[in-house]
């Protein structure tokens, strides 16, 4: 066997390789027309990407994600992949830190005062007599309580984060 035989990838890889190009592709078509305008992609890949938008058979779109797939060989994946990835990051950060004010008002509700005094350390800032109040009404089971609790906790995270300008919910959560 030659050497350039034994550097070539497999066929496995290459197969990879192609669905990867083939999701990248079909991830572009989710986006709006104006944010594919702006990533300067080559005409035909462009036309490509709004034809599979408009195209409603399961079998066509089939082709046309395979079609899109051969037309991003010519492309540099890696920029747009960026650009992808920017885009679902406020939307990541966003549950991620509603995830974090559930498991404060969780944890809140659950411990009382001691989970008060952990809250109060990790954001100072918080009016610690209406957080306790605030507290004492969830651990009640008053109506509507928790709901209160879990807004108080996320406005106090949120001003706290815009502040810094940078999250900082999972301080001493854990």
């Amino acid at each position: 066997m030659s050497e350039e035989h034994d550097e070539a990838p497999s066929k496995t890889r290459r197969k990879r390789d192609a669905e990867a190009l083939q999701a990248l592709g079909e991830a572009l078509a989710e986006l709006p027309g104006e944010a594919l305008a702006h990533l300067g992609l080559p005409d035909r890949l462009f036309q490509a990407l709004e034809d599979y938008r408009r195209i409603n058979s399961h079998e066509a779109r089939r082709r046309q994600r395979q079609f899109i797939g051969k037309l991003m060989r010519d492309v540099d994946p890696d920029p747009l992949q960026a650009f992808l990835d920017a885009r679902q990051r406020p939307g990541k950060e966003a549950a991620r830190l509603f995830r974090t004010t559930e498991r404060w008002r969780d944890r809140l509700v659950a411990e009382g005062p001691p989970a008060v005094q952990a809250f109060l350390l990790a954001h100072p800032g918080a009016d610690a007599a209406a957080l306790e109040e605030a507290v004492t009404a969830a651990r009640e089971g008053r109506s509507g309580a928790p709901k209160r609790l879990f807004r108080m906790v996320r406005a106090i995270i949120d001003d706290e984060a815009a502040a810094a300008g940078s999250p900082r919910g999972d301080a001493l959560l854990e």
